[in-house]
């Protein structure tokens, strides 16, 4: 049975939260590209971007953006994959400030491939990782400089997050596990 951990106001405050920290950390909206990763990374992404507009709205307008990584991926051979998402990267990343999202933070690997995408499209000044939950587990060194919340969950646990914009509802449970 799942047990819920954010409410729909959680999310919200964590994205606020996380949005100022951006702010704060890039000095300002200047030159920052903010790209989700699919599917739910996408829309916490345009989320934060609407939020940083809202707290500094004479700023030009934040570009916001996806990067699927799915064919970047070191565990293609290992199991399922999704279908691959159209990447829209706005613009050029060459110098900017770029700001990965995802809606859970694992192993890493995810992030390894984005990181590896990125590349592809452009040198940016500095990467920084945004996740809405954290749920450590690491198999890599890679860590998110902006967190909405740290759950630290056992391996055999899954986290869901439900956006009102695919699930239409929104919150963020826990299922599985012995403790549960």
């Amino acid at each position: 049975m799942a047990h819920i951990v954010l409410t729909q106001a959680d999310i919200t405050r964590a994205l606020t939260r996380i949005s100022h920290e951006i702010l704060e950390s890039n000095r300002g909206p200047d030159n920052l590209v903010i790209l989700g990763i699919p599917t739910r990374g996408v829309i916490l992404a345009r989320r934060i971007a609407e939020i940083i507009q809202s707290i500094e709205p004479a700023a030009t307008a934040v570009r916001v953006g996806s990067l699927d990584v799915t064919l970047y991926r070191d565990d293609l051979a290992h199991g399922r994959t999704r279908t691959p998402s159209r990447t829209e990267v706005p613009g050029s990343i060459n110098d900017a400030t770029v700001v990965l999202v995802d809606d859970v933070l694992y192993s890493g690997r995810t992030i390894r491939s984005a990181l590896d995408a990125i590349g592809d499209h452009g040198r940016p000044t500095i990467v920084r990782l945004a996740v809405l939950v954290d749920r450590g587990h690491r198999e890599l060194p890679i860590r998110a400089d902006f967190v909405g919340r740290n759950l630290p969950t056992a391996t055999d646990e899954r986290i869901n997050v439900h956006l009102e914009e695919i699930d239409g509802d929104e919150f963020v449970s826990i299922d599985g596990g012995s403790n549960r």
